[in-house]
């Protein structure tokens, strides 16, 4: 009995977690690929968890041959809408000028809501089936939650490793839909176990519903322990060593509060590696897994009980990471990544292993997991709707990482949420005392160095860091001290640095500062450059940074320009506009730009003036997703196609497809060239479109533009990588006689990447 049900979790939990990647795969490439698609999907995939979680509650308060074929019966129910896919009438509904989140929410819920809700319900559903029987483990069934748990990391994890390089996506549906079979016959296996085994009558739930009036989660926050009206209840749920002060509102709040922060920090730290570390999306799967990894050891029949010296190491790698956020590191990549993972997974082992200390007896097994779940939500709600509201910068991770540092326990007896929210008034004298060293370090530091960076920001803020570490056993006046700190480092940088705009939206933080001395205006997505402009009279009209004129791109302009005089010329990726640079009068141009923010940044003189300035005989913006804005071009509309569009560091997977290649070439004159411009930190495209142009039967160029010279960095040039694709040799002529662009040729190794199949291990750079 403990296989089946294992397995059925197992089962079960695999599914569960298989279908979010999947789901992503078919949405992110519509949306732009922005980690806030990510971040919605969870928050919509953990609500669908927490109505699972009260179904699963509810329904154990019928009898179990009620419970049986309900639940069977709304099993059946998702096969209508199986398998999962993704209408071409959905995709031409996505908003363009817009906030696309209703639509993401509308489009989850009518294909997934349903068989992601039914499948959640597994697991708190069999552990109560499980809890009244009479197996000698019935009496504590919570060790059943680490298979569910492990099902889960295997499914996430064997995605991007087995499924994802194998099965395009309409594959990846149907064997999602035969597992989903799989697991009902299993469910079905496991109520006729449960229905035919001999139930000890202390646990048996035989009576109407309106008996157990008792059992329903409004009585449960009562402030003293709650006793069935007949006191006949298990022995040892009397002696169970979990229960020491019932089921209070206190306790309540605990399950969820310590549920919320390892939610938060999940999508906080995923959403800051992927946006300004290491930004590609594999890196999502790590923090959940090791969330899931944490449930499976706390929850294990011998479980592995976070030591309270997992606090020191929180506490360490938060002093650490915010020094690192306060300057804004991004290196060395491996060692930020690496102390953030440490940070989540610490945290994560510490509060899920107080709840798994504190968990009720099996008889309150359905509240307790609907408690965890709401704590989820919210969790997911702070960070993908709440957070990009308050804040203009990713500030909801270092506000949780202080959260965990107050709240997480130290072993002594007045531990508990109450005492951990009272500030007492030396806690807060101490952290003031902190706060004043910094600023005094601050004015007094720079005023003797004239370096600001380096080794004068690192001591200005490492030396109040250590010494609020000092403070470790104490967690408020720790967590005090550090947000003292960070709120007169984030004061002090964004006046160092000169920063003019910052703002947030669905598509990710932008920012425009000042650098060098007022001599250059730079643009940002994340940490990532995306557009640079002299503040020089004489040299404002210059295309910098991967746009210079010395570079490929310049190259493929004087060969469109001298072509002939009138042109047609089409951008995807506005940035701050700065081919618009080498726009002649005799020229029409359109740029395709996703992000509303960017489009009034550059369209703003007083912060950019490439779009102003154009000599272009039209110019034209056209907001909204590339790949479905194109469609509306007429046929062999531009002489030249630039693609310059990124998700943060490198361009969106669904903009490198066959079909989007097909969309390009459609729009695209016979003798028109097609441009890429696929530099990035991460992620080696060479060939992926080599791969495509061989398939579509183009002639293809690569030059990898990264040998520059002193001088010219320092006149604003920045490495860079272009591809350049045209129908016959001879619209690149004049490229075949330079020797730094080599031919592509494909890679038999890799096959060619569609909207259904890309395969994002094979292009890594594992090695920088």
């Amino acid at each position: 009995m403990v296989f089946l049900f294992s397995l059925t979790l197992f089962v079960s939990a695999g599914l569960l977690f298989s279908v979010q990647p999947m789901i992503g795969k078919m949405i992110l490439p519509k949306l732009g690929g922005s980690p806030a698609v990510w971040n919605t999907c969870m928050v919509f995939f953990q609500a669908a968890l927490l109505i699972g979680y009260l179904y699963a509650h509810l329904l154990t308060r019928l009898s179990r041959r009620w419970q049986a074929l309900v639940h069977l019966g709304v099993i059946c129910l998702p096969f209508l809408l199986l398998p999962i896919h993704i209408s071409n009438k959905a995709i031409m509904a996505i908003p363009s000028e817009t906030n696309p989140i209703p639509w993401l929410i509308g489009f989850l819920v009518m294909a997934t809501a349903l068989p992601f809700i039914v499948v959640s319900t597994t697991a708190p559903l069999l552990q109560k089936w499980f809890s009244i029987t009479r197996h000698h483990h019935a009496h504590d069934p919570y060790f059943l939650y680490s298979a569910s748990n492990l099902g889960s990391m295997i499914g996430l994890l064997m995605y991007p490793l087995l499924v994802e390089p194998r099965l395009n996506l309409m594959q990846q549906s149907l064997f999602w839909t035969v597992g989903y079979g799989c697991l009902a016959v299993l469910i079905l296996c496991c109520a006729f176990v449960t229905l035919r085994l001999k139930i000890d009558p202390s646990k048996a739930n035989e009576q109407p519903l309106q008996n157990y009036h008792m059992n329903s989660f409004s009585h449960t926050i009562r402030e003293r322990k709650v006793n069935t009206e007949d006191n006949t209840h298990d022995s040892k749920e009397d002696e169970w060593p979990h229960d020491t002060e019932g089921i209070t509102y206190l306790r309540l709040l605990r399950w969820v509060l310590f549920a919320f922060i390892p939610s938060s920090l999940l999508l906080g730290v995923t959403t800051f590696l992927t946006t300004d570390i290491a930004p590609f999306p594999l890196l999502w799967v790590v923090p959940l897994a090791l969330y899931l990894l944490s449930f499976i050891l706390v929850f294990a029949r011998r479980p592995i009980m976070p030591p309270y010296w997992f606090g020191r190491v929180l506490s360490l790698c938060a002093v650490v990471l915010l020094i690192v956020f306060i300057v804004k590191a991004n290196h060395p990549a491996w060692l930020i990544i690496i102390l953030n993972l440490l940070l989540f997974v610490t945290a994560a082992m510490i509060f899920h292993g107080e709840l798994a200390r504190d968990r009720p007896p099996p008889s309150r097994l359905t509240e307790f997991y609907l408690c965890l779940s709401v704590g989820g939500v919210l969790g997911g709600l702070f960070n993908a709707i709440v957070a990009p509201l308050l804040f203009d910068n990713i500030l909801e991770l270092p506000a949780v990482m202080l959260l965990a540092c107050a709240l997480r326990p130290t072993g002594r007896k007045s531990d508990g949420t109450k005492a951990a929210f009272a500030i007492r008034w030396r806690d807060a004298a101490w952290a003031m005392g902190i706060g004043l060293l910094t600023v005094g370090l601050i004015y007094t530091v720079l005023g003797v160095s004239l370096s600001r960076e380096g080794f004068s920001l690192l001591f200005i803020f490492a030396v109040p860091a250590l010494m609020a570490y000092r403070f470790v056993r104490n967690p408020m006046r720790f967590a005090l001290s550090l947000l003292v700190i960070l709120v007169a480092g984030l004061l002090f940088m964004d006046a160092h640095e000169r920063t003019l705009i910052v703002h947030r939206n669905f598509f990710g933080v932008i920012r425009v500062t000042d650098y060098a001395e007022g001599k250059y205006r730079l643009f940002f997505h994340g940490s990532t450059l995306h557009g640079l402009q002299s503040l020089e009279p004489s040299r404002q009209g210059e295309a910098l940074s991967y746009f210079h004129h010395s570079g490929p791109i310049g190259q493929v302009f004087d060969i469109v320009n001298a072509s002939s005089s009138s042109l047609s010329i089409g951008v995807v990726g506005l940035g701050v506009g700065s081919l618009a640079a080498y726009a002649k009068p005799t020229q029409d141009w359109t740029f395709y730009e996703i992000n509303p923010a960017v489009v009034q940044i550059a369209r703003d003189p007083q912060m950019f003036t490439f779009l102003k300035n154009n000599h272009a005989r039209s110019f034209t913006i056209i907001l909204g997703d590339a790949r479905l804005r194109l469609q509306d071009a007429e046929n062999q509309q531009y002489d030249l196609l630039v693609l310059d569009a990124f998700s943060s560091d490198s361009i969106p997977i669904h903009l490198v497809t066959m079909e989007a290649l097909q969309l390009y070439l459609q729009a695209l004159s016979n003798d028109g060239i097609l441009a890429f411009n696929i530099t990035n930190r991460r992620l080696d495209l060479k060939p992926v479109f080599a791969n495509l142009a061989h398939d579509a039967n183009l002639i293809g160029l690569i030059r990898n533009d990264y040998q520059i010279n002193i001088d010219d960095q320092n006149k604003g040039k920045a490495r860079s990588v272009w591809v350049v694709m045209a129908r016959n040799k001879n619209s690149l002529a004049p490229l075949f006689k330079d020797t730094r662009w080599e031919l592509l040729r494909p890679d038999t190794t890799m096959g060619v990447w569609t909207d259904d199949f890309s395969n994002i291990l094979s292009v890594v750079k594992w090695r920088r």
